[in-house]
């Protein structure tokens, strides 16, 4: 069974069902749909279904205490019907498939015909980890078993662990991890069942199995149970603040699968998308045909007019009658004009670009490495140059995700950061050091980093972590503490919950007297202190009044730097009478404070500077987390992501929602198109939410370039954002095993600075590949010209084909190598991202290209037709057939090669730059090479006689060479002198466009105009609105006769304004742009299930455009609901239109 494919398990397991249903009494559908519920919802399902969950053991016919009877008949039935607990890792490319994929590229292919007319005219003969806690291995229900928390963080990315009981949270997850307590669980589902191993197989680990199944026409059993939960998902976990823990967890789980287990179009779409050509593929593929256009049509001009030339010459000026005999020797010189004809196409085509791109991208792979980027699909790096944007998790990427004491309140001072040791009283000390120490769960440790340079690893609960690592900071040590005072010496300990929102422990003293630690949210600890220690370690009294002034001085400042605040306090109890440790309200007041401290998880120290130099470079950074808004938007400010007083969104996933769907809660891209390009923070956010974002940024069409997307994630939630983004960068250490392989770039030091360098490396092998065109272009334009004209004016090309050999692999292969291999420089993230519009061969390439081909050409002409009397030589023009090579064309061939070396100099800047040698010993590669070409040069010219076509030249032909060749560097200045702005006639080559995308984006555009004008609304132009009212009739009229033709060009004011595009279809972006779902899981017959499960939003919101849109962003909302309410003038001109 373990390697039996998916399918054929869905299959046999159809077949199954209906015999083996009785014997087990439940099948593994319904588990499977049980497993995907949360919280009290799971707890309601069990009792209606199953009763309880003995029920369960018994139907599956295992006991609660003893487990399986373990009998091999057994367990093999139990595998045919429930599957065994393996993923079915993805099938690796056969070598055969990759050479396959390779052939499709446009060059080879044009290059594969040239060759094949070749050789078949050669046949022609004319006649004549552990410590962290247990790993769950499978889905199931939790039985019994004390304190059981589990940190689900992997799949949910919330972080706060999650307590599970029968009766409010039964159910356990594969791939989440045991922290606290103990439990026994039955398990319901293994493999590809369980909630990993489904998420495993939408992102394509399991990619053909499904297919299969999609072919086979079974419903897939996410998408028939699951799609009305998604609204509600989100209301049932805001009704109760109690189940608070659980709460969160089922609104971030929830969505997770309605987007997930709906979504199979939007997965076909996403798997479609990454199919799609990368942007430089793109672009390359597009040039490649262009420039085979030109060389075919180059080479068939050629051909013809070679033999209208000799037919001419042949027939009608010399009067040669065509005999039978000769027949043999004029189809000899037809097949080698042919042969000439061929040789044009194939110089004509840059053969090296394939090469060079490959060397490119693995030479960049194989240095990312160094800079801790581990590249899985080769394209992703070369797309990162193109990044116009990037979504990045929070927790983990931008933070360190290790809770951390940074400023503290003790002996009267506050702290900003930790305070010197020295600078604390000695007896305030013990008391914090016990403190911390004793009052916290003795599993809870902090132990030495596993690798050098890495931080210390933290184990147990995070903000007791926090807490020792503050202990550590001041130079003590918790340990001994602990030594001195064992864990089963502690007397009493009230543990913490939500509703004491404290932790409390008591010890017996040697004076047989109890001291009691406290610790807790501050705003709960402080109300139950009467006293506080003062600078000299003395109490003090602590009144209400002082309590305000601290709240307002201390506890406020720090909430405000998204702090969360711990106050650590201590009591000291009489050993007789012993106090009655059951009356808590007693127990628990009458506190001395000893300090209060202010925790987060802190921005890793090289985020900032890494976030500027990304906003340098063109990209926006935008965070998307599960956390709350203001702890959010305080790590934003703190990371530079938002910067007080810019313009710009932080929105809960609430809120997102609600604005960017309609009345039917369909998703809008028109609604999203106005979030999201001031979005900075989006909060709160469920995965559903992050996957919305990613697909809404590059599906729109709203500015001019289209955007380009990486998304950042270390969650089994990230998986379908990683998976939808152009890039997806996992973590390589906190990451989990779904979002790696659902990512393209994994980061092996978790380290969001790395994503900066995958972007320096994405331009550079972008800018790699446009120099290497540059070179190439030039190096082809002019021998297609040379074989052109030459083989027309002289019937014999100058170049012979063994040279042209020559000239194309030190072109191409030494070229791409020495081109392809220039280090990045931090310049390249001064520019702004070139996007997927930006053609690959700009003007100034094209100035570059073309002038140094009129340089080239020159030369090579003036040497063709007078070298002869210039050198005192021999012509080696109209040389009879088999002659030995001449001087003259050795001469000629010599300066070629020696202007194409001098010129791979130029070619190395792009942008115009006139200092071209600048930064050339960075590169040894470049510098061997184009020695080596040099060298190899005068081996052939002084050796390679007949098989090269040379004959060896004298040291002052040879300075002559050198230095025309050179003249190519002083050419090169004069031509950088040219301002490119002049040369208005000079085409770009290689752009990206989609025929679709112009029409909607001049359409967007007016969209543009008309968001200003709707945020300009005010109530005084309602009035004009009302004369409006009056030409309906008129408008109505002209949109009738209006042709689709005037549609996308016609002028923003013409436009009469906002109902046109909120009332009217053909504004709606679903008609202009067929291929992308907006809805983002609910397919037509949902709908009417949707209709009924989800309540309509509050009545403002009914037809409320202003506020809906999320135009109107003031905090004022009556004005806006009053201006669109669905009496107003603006919604009878909006539903009667």
């Amino acid at each position: 069974m373990g390697d039996m494919t998916n399918s054929d398990f869905y299959s046999k397991n159809q077949r199954n069902e209906s015999s083996h249903g009785g014997e087990f009494g439940c099948t593994m559908e319904e588990l499977r749909s049980l497993m995907e519920l949360r919280g009290t919802e799971a707890v309601v399902k069990i009792k209606e279904t199953y009763g309880d969950t003995d029920t369960i053991c018994r139907r599956l016919k295992t006991s609660p205490v003893e487990g399986l009877p373990g009998t091999a008949p057994d367990l093999e039935k139990r595998k045919q019907i429930f599957g065994q607990n393996f993923i079915p890792p993805k099938k690796p490319k056969t070598f055969l498939q990759l050479v396959w994929e390779a052939l499709q590229d446009v060059t080879l292919i044009i290059l594969e015909i040239a060759a094949i007319i070749s050789l078949g005219l050669s046949f022609y003969h004319p006649p004549g980890e552990n410590n962290e806690g247990d790993l769950l291995p499978a889905d199931g229900l939790f039985i019994q078993g004390n304190d059981l928390k589990i940190d689900e963080s992997s799949l949910t990315g919330e972080s706060d662990q999650v307590r599970k009981s029968v009766d409010k949270d039964p159910m356990l997850l594969s791939g989440t991890h045991v922290m606290e307590g103990s439990g026994r669980m039955v398990v319901t589902a293994v493999g590809v069942n369980s909630q990993t191993g489904i998420i495993f197989t939408l992102l394509g680990a399991g990619g053909e199995e499904e297919e299969k199944k999609d072919k086979k026409g079974k419903p897939n059993a996410l998408v028939d149970q699951k799609r009305s939960k998604m609204q509600d998902g989100n209301v049932d976990a805001s009704q109760s603040k109690a189940k608070q823990q659980d709460g969160a967890a089922a609104m971030e789980m929830q969505p997770l699968k309605s987007a997930e287990g709906g979504d199979t179009d939007d997965k076909k779409k996403a798997s479609m998308h990454k199919k799609e050509k990368s942007v430089l593929q793109g672009k390359l593929t597009k040039l490649a045909v262009q420039i085979g256009k030109a060389g075919l049509v180059m080479s068939a001009i050629t051909v013809i007019i070679l033999v209208l030339y000799f037919t001419v010459d042949t027939f009608v000026v010399n009067q040669k009658p065509w005999l039978p005999e000769c027949t043999p020797v004029y189809v000899q010189y037809f097949v080698k004009f042919f042969i000439i004809g061929v040789t044009v196409l194939v110089v004509a085509v840059p053969e090296g670009l394939p090469l060079a791109v490959t060397i490119s991208l693995a030479y960049s792979v194989k240095k990312m490495m160094k800079d801790n980027n581990l590249v899985r699909h080769l394209d992703a790096c070369e797309t990162m140059g193109n990044a116009t944007a990037i979504c990045s998790d929070k927790t983990g990427t931008l933070t360190t995700n290790r809770m951390t004491v940074v400023q503290v309140y003790v002996g009267d001072v506050h702290y900003k950061e930790v305070p010197d040791p020295s600078s604390i009283n000695a007896k305030t000390m013990e008391l914090l050091v016990s403190a911390i120490a004793i009052n916290s769960a003795y599993t809870t440790k902090i132990l030495p980093p596993e690798k050098e340079g890495a931080l210390p690893k933290q184990v147990g609960n995070k903000t007791e972590c926090g807490l020792l690592g503050f202990v550590l900071d001041l130079k003590q040590d918790y340990e001994s503490v602990r030594s001195q005072m064992p864990e089963e010496k502690l007397y009493k300990v009230y543990t913490f919950n939500s509703v004491r929102k404290s932790m409390s422990t008591v010890i017996k003293l040697p004076d047989e007297s109890f001291r009691m630690y406290s610790k807790g949210a501050s705003e709960i600890v402080l109300k139950k202190c009467c006293k506080i220690l003062n600078g000299a370690g003395e109490p003090r009294v602590f009144r209400p009044r002082d309590r305000d002034e601290m709240v307002k001085k201390v506890i406020e400042p720090m909430a405000c730097d998204g702090l969360r605040t711990i106050c650590v306090a201590y009591r000291d109890l009489p050993g007789s009478p012993e106090p009655d440790w059951d009356n808590e309200n007693d127990i628990l007041n009458d506190l001395t404070c000893i300090c209060v401290v202010g925790i987060e998880d802190p921005v890793r120290p090289e985020v900032p500077e890494a976030i500027r130099k990304c906003q340098r470079a063109g990209i926006t950074v935008r965070m998307v987390t599960g956390d709350n808004i203001n702890t959010a938007r305080a790590i934003a400010i703190k990371c530079g992501i938002i910067h007080p007083g810019e313009d710009f969104l932080c929105l809960e996933g609430k809120e997102f929602n609600r604005r960017i769907r309609n009345e039917k809660g369909e998703i809008e891209q028109e609604r999203i198109d106005k979030i999201w390009p001031k979005l900075r923070v989006l909060a709160r956010s469920s995965p559903t939410d992050k996957h919305t974002l990613v697909k809404g940024i590059i599906d729109s069409t709203h500015t001019e370039q289209r955007q380009v997307v990486a998304v950042t994630g270390d969650g089994t939630n990230d998986g379908p954002a990683l998976k939808k983004a152009d890039v997806g960068f996992a973590m390589g250490i906190a990451g989990t095993d779904v979002a790696k392989e659902a990512s393209d770039i994994i980061l092996t030091d978790d380290n969001f600075s790395s994503i900066v360098k995958a972007v320096m490396w994405g331009r550079n092998v972008y800018d790699s590949i446009s120099k290497f065109l540059q070179f190439q272009l030039t190096v082809n334009v002019v021998a297609v010209i040379v074989a052109f004209t030459g083989a027309c004016i002289t019937q014999d090309s100058p170049l012979k084909a063994v040279q042209m050999l020559w000239v194309n692999l030190i072109m191409d292969t030494f070229a791409s190598l020495a081109l392809a291999t220039e280090p990045p420089t931090e310049s390249l993230l001064l520019r702004k991202p070139y996007g997927r519009n930006k053609p690959l061969i700009s003007r100034t390439m094209m100035k570059n290209i073309l002038g140094h081909a009129v340089y080239q050409l020159t030369l090579i002409f003036t040497l063709l037709f007078v070298g002869e009397k210039m050198f005192q030589i021999d012509s080696g023009r109209n040389a009879p057939l088999h002659s030995p090579p001449s001087e003259h064309y050795t001469i000629i061939f010599n300066t070629f090669v020696m202007m194409q070396l001098f010129n791979e100099i130029n070619a190395r800047k792009i942008h115009g730059e006139r200092n071209v040698f600048d930064g050339i010993f960075r590169n040894p590669i470049f510098c061997t090479i184009v020695l080596g070409t040099f060298t190899i040069q005068i081996v052939i010219v002084q050796f390679g006689g007949k098989p090269f076509s040379c004959s060896p030249l004298q040291l002052d032909q040879w300075l002559w060479c050198i230095f025309i060749g050179m003249g190519e560097l002083v050419w090169g200045q004069v031509i950088a002198t040219i301002p490119t702005s002049r040369l208005k006639f000079l085409k770009e080559a290689g752009r990206l466009t989609q025929k679709e995308e112009i029409p909607e984006e001049e359409l967007n555009e007016d969209v543009e105009e008309i968001d200003h004008a709707e945020r300009e609304l005010r109530r005084g132009q309602i009035l004009w609105f009302r004369g409006l009212n009056r030409i309906q009739t008129q408008i109505r009229v002209v949109k009738a006769f209006r042709s689709s033709l005037y549609e996308g060009l016609e002028k923003p004011e013409s436009r009469t304004s906002i109902h046109n595009f909120m009332a009217h279809p053909e504004f709606r972006v679903e008609d202009s742009q067929p291929h992308i779902p907006l809805i983002d899981d609910t397919d037509l017959e949902e709908d009417a299930a949707l209709k009924q499960n989800s309540s309509p939003p509050s009545s403002l919101n009914k037809n409320n455009s202003a506020i809906d849109s999320g135009i109107n962003l003031t905090t004022d909302t009556s004005k806006s609901a009053t201006s669109s309410s669905p009496g107003s003038p603006i919604h009878s001109l909006e539903t009667s239109l």
